[in-house]
């Protein structure tokens, strides 16, 4: 993200096309999800466990380590990778919808007077709008994923995408695909957009302590992990949310998870996770989320601003 006010593009000197800007999304959502596939799993085991994670209990799971050599232990390694092939369709679909609208949306904020004025808040709108957008674009990708990711591989319910989505389709409704859309667009259009912010923010701010009008490849990494961290704690009540709604009716599948949670809609979730959790029940897997937020903004932008340059290069 740069201050050129001719092109408001995440690479400086990049007037690309749309569709460089869809590829370049698709092979950024693409990278990173395979990359941080293993943390996304951890994040949503801890989100739906009930239980406390912590030491010296009866959870399943009670720290991000053993977590990992539990699984590793019972599923096997691919099970970190569990869902990962509807997870790439989310994350491709999500990247290219994510950043060919933020683009096209900047170009239209580049057109009024005041972008010069409110150039981070323009990254910040822009970057929300861009959010909502992929994010209804690729939810039934979400659902799918998260359904493969919460069952347990010794009771299976789903064999894979397509039986997954059949079945949704079979005995609940078209609308389950959407179900834990609203605190996801509550949550996606803050997160998106600070994002963005917040990634412009350290991109300007490493660049005056560098004392270069240029971009690193470390620079974007480290400009990246810093806007992934922040984004993320601000809006992860409404992540954890969402995860828990996306499981509803979903009881069979969760055998020897522990207790199977139970809410009726955003605010009823909020409420039940804090009153029988506590207010830090709100904020469980948070750590997991962070590492997990921190690698994939990171690795979001720097593969998105890589891809855009290797496509220049090509023409």
């Amino acid at each position: 993200m740069h201050d050129d006010s001719s092109e408001n593009t995440l690479v400086a000197g990049q007037p690309q096309s749309h569709t460089d800007h869809a590829i370049a999304g698709a092979v950024s959502g693409f990278v990173t999800r395979f990359t941080c596939q293993p943390l996304d799993v951890i994040k949503i085991r801890f989100q739906l466990q009930v239980e406390p994670i912590a030491h010296h209990h009866v959870s399943k799971y009670q720290s991000i380590p053993q977590a990992f050599a539990l699984i590793v232990k019972e599923e096997g390694i691919s099970a970190l990778w569990k869902g990962h092939v509807p997870a790439q369709l989310l994350s491709v679909v999500y990247g290219m919808g994510k950043f060919s609208s933020y683009n096209a949306l900047s170009k239209l904020a580049n057109e009024y007077t005041f972008h010069d004025r409110w150039q981070h808040m323009m990254h910040f709108v822009a970057g929300a709008g861009a959010g909502v957008f992929a994010t209804i674009l690729s939810f039934p990708f979400d659902t799918v994923r998260t359904r493969l990711v919460a069952q347990s591989s010794n009771h299976r319910v789903y064999q894979g995408i397509l039986h997954c989505g059949m079945e949704i389709l079979r005995t609940e409704t078209l609308r389950t695909f959407f179900r834990g859309l609203s605190p996801t667009l509550l949550q996606i259009a803050p997160h998106s957009g600070l994002q963005f912010a917040c990634y412009a923010f350290f991109v300007d701010v490493y660049r005056q302590y560098t004392n270069n009008s240029e971009t690193t490849f470390g620079g974007s990494m480290l400009a990246g992990s810093a806007a992934g961290l922040v984004a993320k704690t601000v809006i992860y009540p409404l992540d954890l949310s969402r995860k828990r709604l996306q499981i509803q009716g979903f009881e069979h599948g969760r055998k020897g998870f522990g207790k199977f949670f139970r809410c009726n809609g955003l605010i009823d979730c909020l409420v039940v996770s804090a009153k029988t959790e506590g207010l830090r029940g709100l904020f469980k897997g948070l750590w997991a989320s962070q590492l997990k937020a921190a690698a994939t903004t990171a690795l979001h932008f720097t593969a998105y601003e890589q891809a855009l340059i290797l496509l220049k290069s090509l023409r």
